[in-house]
């Protein structure tokens, strides 16, 4: 059996079907293929931030790029995504962080991004559940949230009203310009993405992408109990560990009432069994910021594998040596965040399109391995 599309699109996460939503709208034939449900994987398991970064100018750049592309988004139907401009403060635990948390409101601020810093007693304010004697924070106001699993079934419903396919099937191999599929289906096109997060390197083993596993909690219905996206300026410091298990204070407001509960990071396992102990260690660490969670009740607890690359960005393009394979994956804990600025740079250069983004620190041929790759 023999299909053909102009584009193939291996897996239909947030990332796959804003690729498709992104490529039928330049006209554009597209075939999905997922072995789950749209939606799954990573995209299931993320706590669903819309958050501005920067680590570097291109996080920054692509970031805040798909933070504009999310408002135009949800605007509409912000119900159907569970959307929230809640913002997001960046906690200071002392002057020394305090420091670093004025030093990223310079940035933000002069990228446009607005931003407010609180001392100890505005913060307090905004959040009093927060325990006493931390330092102050950053409040950056367009930060937000949705419930992933719904905005990806809405880009990939929308790409399938113009004309987009979704296929179910496992792919078991990538040749040039098609895919084969565990049950031996060949399909074929012009051009394949990639969008299949850590599973792509089961594909292509030379991917420079390894995969984090991540826990996340959620609590009973609490409303108010916080009103902002809370996250440890310390945060990023485990964001790009490269090696060895580590947590962080990120709490974050449902619309719902709930509260999630994250986060942490483990490397060298793909086992997605939730740990207790992992979880006890996060539940103490957020405790120490928000001291009144102790007395929330925990629902449940879900694990998920954060695909990442040894730079922390993204892979966004043309694989160096594989003839009509392109990538969009790599994204770490920012995949839902830039999934729009992702689908619509990726477009870009496969259709000689303006860029919004400079797409060269995207790159995948940035990493020498990947560049020798059947070479």
């Amino acid at each position: 059996m023999t299909q053909s599309a102009d584009v193939l699109v291996v897996g239909a996460g947030i990332v796959g079907a804003a690729v498709a939503d992104a490529l039928t709208a330049h006209g554009l034939q597209v075939l999905v293929i997922e072995q789950d449900t749209v939606g799954s994987g990573a995209t299931a398991a993320g706590m669903g931030h819309l958050v501005a970064m920067d680590d570097n100018a291109a996080e920054l750049a692509l970031t805040s790029r798909s933070l504009e592309l999310w408002r135009d988004f949800v605007a509409e139907h912000p119900e159907q995504h569970e959307y929230s401009r809640c913002g997001t403060i960046w906690v200071a635990a002392d002057e020394e962080e305090l420091a670093a948390a004025r030093a990223k409101a310079a940035k933000m601020c002069a990228y446009g991004l607005p931003c407010s810093m609180l001392d100890e007693q505005l913060m307090a304010q905004l959040e009093p559940r927060l325990r006493p004697g931390l330092a102050g924070g950053l409040l950056v106001h367009g930060d937000g949230l949705v419930y992933p699993p719904k905005s990806a079934r809405i880009l990939m419903d929308r790409a399938r009203s113009r004309g987009a396919q979704l296929m179910a099937g496992e792919v078991r191999a990538i040749g040039d310009g098609s895919v084969q599929l565990s049950d031996g289906t060949r399909l074929s096109a012009g051009s394949v993405v990639l969008a299949a997060g850590s599973r792509c390197t089961a594909l292509l083993p030379e991917l420079p992408v390894v995969p984090k596993k991540g826990h996340v909690m959620i609590t009973d219905r609490y409303p108010g109990f916080v009103r902002h996206q809370l996250v440890e300026l310390g945060y990023i410091k485990s964001a790009h560990a490269v090696s060895g298990d580590s947590v962080a204070f990120n709490l974050q407001p449902r619309p719902t009432g709930q509260v999630l509960i994250g986060s942490s990071r483990q490397f060298d396992t793909t086992d997605l069994a939730a740990e207790p102990a992992m979880m006890a260690r996060m539940l103490r660490h957020a405790c120490s910021f928000t001291p009144a969670l102790a007395d929330l009740n925990v629902l449940r607890c879900w694990t998920g594998l954060r695909a990442a690359t040894p730079d922390g960005l993204p892979l966004i393009g043309p694989h160096a040596a594989r003839r009509g394979l392109w990538l969009a994956t790599g994204h770490e804990g920012l995949g839902i965040t830039t999934s729009l600025a992702t689908a619509e740079l990726l477009a870009a250069q496969m259709l000689g399109l303006e860029q919004s983004v400079p797409h060269e620190p995207f790159l995948p041929t940035r990493f020498t391995p990947l560049e020798r790759a059947r070479a």
